[in-house]
């Protein structure tokens, strides 16, 4: 996994920027039901996202394990920001109306307790939002996907059906759900020869180092180098609790 703590001072540069999140909030929004006092986004990394989620009456609390990343989100929203681990949420039990958790589970081996502690904190009618099958929102149809697909990991840690039988067993149960557009994240060729060489797609693809050259001299070879291929879309679920 990266180092976090380095990575926030460049991490909105290098993932879409404020498009990208304000699609986002825009997004987790829809799913926040009306009449939620607070929400409280678990790995809530640079807080770009946290600061866009405004709404009358809804009292919005970041949390992040990463020191680097809580202190540029607190430089965003202020006191509304936590350092905390999100298998152990600093809330008492029952105490938020609704939790966001964009672009976090694909990352965790141990997702599945983060499910758990989500619940845990939500009061009976509160709502989880979630992104999931992040790394399945490329369209598989480009020329950098294909190089890609052979060595995709297939049980990705974000995967819906894994994520609502865990939240099942937790008194959550499906509700709405929509999606959002990555804006800036459609891959080129070279900067995946970048990340491929920079580990980044450690969670989502499984390379040996001969594969992963394989995988980066293909990518070298392909035409429009520096022209991003389309923009992935997400998907984002919300699961209520039992009230």
């Amino acid at each position: 996994m990266l180092n976090y703590d380095v990575e926030a001072e460049r991490y909105d540069a290098t993932r879409g920027g404020v498009p990208r999140a304000e699609a986002a909030a825009r997004a987790v929004l829809r799913l926040v039901p009306d009449g939620a006092r607070t929400l409280l986004d678990v790995g809530c990394g640079t807080g770009l996202v946290t600061e866009r989620l405004v709404r009358p009456g809804l009292r919005v609390i970041g949390v992040d394990a990463s020191a680097g990343m809580a202190a540029t989100a607190v430089g965003r929203v202020g006191r509304a920001v936590v350092l905390g681990d999100s298998r152990q949420l600093p809330f008492a039990s029952g105490s938020l109306d609704a939790v966001s958790a964009v672009w976090l589970l694909h990352l965790l081996p141990d997702a599945a307790e983060v499910v758990a502690e989500c619940a845990r904190v939500l009061r009976p009618g509160g709502v989880f939002i979630t992104t999931v099958d992040k790394d399945a929102a490329h369209p598989a149809d480009t020329d950098v996907d294909a190089l890609l697909a052979p060595h995709v990991i297939p049980d990705a840690y974000d995967e819906a059906g894994a994520v609502v039988g865990w939240a099942a067993g937790h008194g959550l149960r499906p509700g709405a759900e929509t999606s959002f557009t990555g804006h800036g994240q459609g891959r080129s060729p070279a900067l995946t020869v970048e990340k491929v060489r920079a580990g980044y797609f450690a969670s989502a693809l499984e390379f040996s180092p001969r594969q992963a050259q394989g995988v980066i001299d293909g990518l070298s070879a392909l035409p429009d180098q520096h022209t991003p291929r389309p923009d992935p879309v997400y998907r984002l679920l919300a699961l209520g609790k039992d009230g």
